[in-house]
């Protein structure tokens, strides 16, 4: 056997051996999936936070990022092995019926209604429901998510508070889509939207945007983690997900959240255990 096909084969070997390693080591990599809100994703908090934990635990954290409703539906399937997300009525039917462990508090933030500088509807302010009666009554134009999630959930809850449920007027108009893509669409069309505060932050197509009704308590928005419970699904990593969760309102996962900010203004405020 000549010299070239010596190497030749060494060099083979090499090869399957580096690649069978790479295929141990991922297949070896623990990893869960949590099913979260946009805003939790789309304000840039996961990017921050989660590498943080993988750092601590070893467990890389995939995330799919949806409204809550559709994040609930998802751990009622077994498709996620936690969820991180903000309607604490709808968390606590979920836990109730069996689908979650326990719910845990670990952060709030709160909702700001966003709309044009001029504000043609006359809205600025402090009373979200005394916002949303002069845009009914305006007919002006307004973005709902309409998709069902917690900013969604939170938006019916302050329409029904306006006596305006079943009149929003006729500038009215549900995307089905996320906090990122109705603020475009608010941007573009200079419309009103209601958000959650660390999204806008971290938006930057704002146009003409500006926030107009912020400080009503109304608008506080909490938010809370789950494990999916493993006697609904046995499939689901409850152990390394319940890491998450003791890792993410433990003194150190509070931290992480306290520090993240964008230009100096902290998006979200811990308070695990409140």
């Amino acid at each position: 056997m000549n010299a070239s096909v010596e190497n030749f084969r060494a060099t083979r070997k090499a090869c399957v051996l580096v690649a069978l390693l790479s295929v141990f080591s991922t297949a070896s990599a623990e990893s869960i999936v949590m099913a979260s809100t946009t805003s939790t994703e789309q304000s840039g908090l996961f990017s921050h936070l989660l590498p943080a934990f993988t750092k601590a635990s070893g467990i890389e954290v995939k995330v799919v990022a949806q409204g809550t409703g559709q994040a609930l539906d998802t751990g009622r399937r077994g498709d996620a092995d936690v969820l991180f997300v903000h309607n604490q009525i709808a968390e606590e039917k979920f836990v109730a019926e069996g689908y979650g462990v326990k719910r845990y508090p670990v952060m709030y933030n709160d909702f700001v209604l966003i709309g044009p500088e001029a504000d043609p509807a006359g809205v600025r302010g402090k009373d979200i429901v005394a916002a949303l009666k002069k845009l009914a009554a305006a007919n002006g134009s307004f973005v709902s998510r309409g998709d069902k999630s917690g900013t969604h959930a939170a938006e019916l809850r302050y329409w029904k508070d306006a006596d305006s449920d079943s009149n929003k007027g006729t500038g009215y108009k549900e995307c089905g889509c996320g906090m990122g893509p109705a603020l475009n669409m608010a941007a573009s069309s200079g419309a009103y939207v209601l958000a959650d505060r660390g999204t806008w932050l971290n938006f930057k197509n704002r146009a003409d945007l500006k926030v107009l009704v912020e400080g009503d308590t109304r608008l506080f928005n909490q938010y809370g983690v789950m494990v999916i419970n493993p006697a609904k699904h046995p499939h689901v990593k409850a152990a390394e997900a319940q890491q998450f969760v003791d890792w993410v309102v433990s003194p150190a996962g509070q931290a992480e959240i306290a520090g993240y900010k964008i230009g100096g203004e902290q998006l979200f405020f811990p308070n695990a255990g409140q």
